[in-house]
């Protein structure tokens, strides 16, 4: 069985790679290669999140209100934010089904209440592979009604001043004040990262899509390198960068589109029918990166 600490938190490990787990959120706490961070702790309710997971959707609904087969939805806000986001999975507290060294497996479930009309069955399982960690997520409808589901990760990727970005995009939309989708168009020249290049110095909090579920970290300063890897829904991919810190980035693998329960065809969102299921994949591949002289 793999090692508890102190509270909800599970250690695994293979090879060179050691990855903290929590089952508040089914989150990732922490993310180390050869005992270099490569995911850190920066979100979540108190900031100790590494990763979590975003079900039965990420971001916000516009005005906390939704629209769906000729019948209106509320939902209340869960954090401080005005508008319900993320969904609540990263804000529950998971049962753990499996454990092992290399794995473990959780699941939640919640019913429909005034905070929201989604009741659903999810599962995350976080896996050691070799010199991955594959996170996989699935949700069930458990509802008495059809509604529009969605998934996706939010990882906290560490960021120094030499990391690079590789990753394709064929849309990218713009950010209202609310922080919600303004309106699609081509990638700006800042935010193409088709061949690879530094991050900018500004803020991002963007989606994108038509991707080819396909991106390259490289941190020099640090000697390694991520390939990551999309599997099953997951169709766009958001980028969020604050500017009041400097030390993460966070590339979020997601079946849809934020806010897109206000957005033609739902903004990816899939409607499952009671007892329809949908899931997603994400592997993240660390290698070493020779290491870079000081000063180039």
């Amino acid at each position: 069985m793999s090692h508890e600490r102190a509270g909800d938190e599970i250690e695994l490990s293979h090879g060179d790679l050691a990855v903290g787990v929590s089952r508040r959120g089914a989150a990732v706490t922490a993310a180390t290669y050869r005992e270099t961070p490569f995911l850190v702790a920066a979100g979540g309710p108190d900031g100790a999140m590494a990763n979590f997971a975003m079900v039965p959707f990420g971001n916000r609904v516009e005005g906390n209100t939704m629209s769906f087969a000729g019948r209106a939805y509320t939902f209340q806000p869960n954090t401080s934010d005005p508008l319900y986001r993320h969904g609540d999975g990263w804000l529950g507290f998971w049962q753990l089904e499996e454990a092992s060294v290399e794995h473990v497996q959780f699941s939640f479930s919640r019913s429909a209440d005034r905070g929201s009309p989604y009741a659903y069955l999810t599962r995350q399982e976080i896996r050691l592979a070799g010199d991955s960690l594959v996170l996989t997520l699935s949700v069930e409808n458990r509802g008495e009604t059809a509604l529009p589901f969605g998934l996706g990760q939010h990882p906290f990727f560490a960021r120094t001043p030499k990391t690079r970005l590789t990753i394709a995009a064929d849309r990218y939309w713009n950010e209202r004040p609310d922080h919600l989708p303004d309106m699609p168009g081509p990638v700006p020249d800042d935010f193409d990262f088709r061949s690879g290049k530094l991050l900018p110095q500004k803020w991002m909090n963007n989606a994108f899509e038509g991707w080819n579920r396909r991106a390259a970290i490289a941190w020099p300063e640090l000697g390694i390198q991520a390939a990551l890897k999309a599997e099953g829904a997951l169709d766009s991919f958001m980028i969020y960068m604050p500017t009041d810190r400097n030390d993460f980035f966070c590339l979020e693998p997601m079946s849809h589109l934020p806010n897109g329960h206000h957005l033609p065809e739902f903004g990816g969102l899939m409607p499952l029918a009671p007892g329809e299921a949908l899931a997603g994949k994400v592997t993240i591949d660390l290698s070493a990166l020779p290491l870079q002289p000081e000063g180039r």
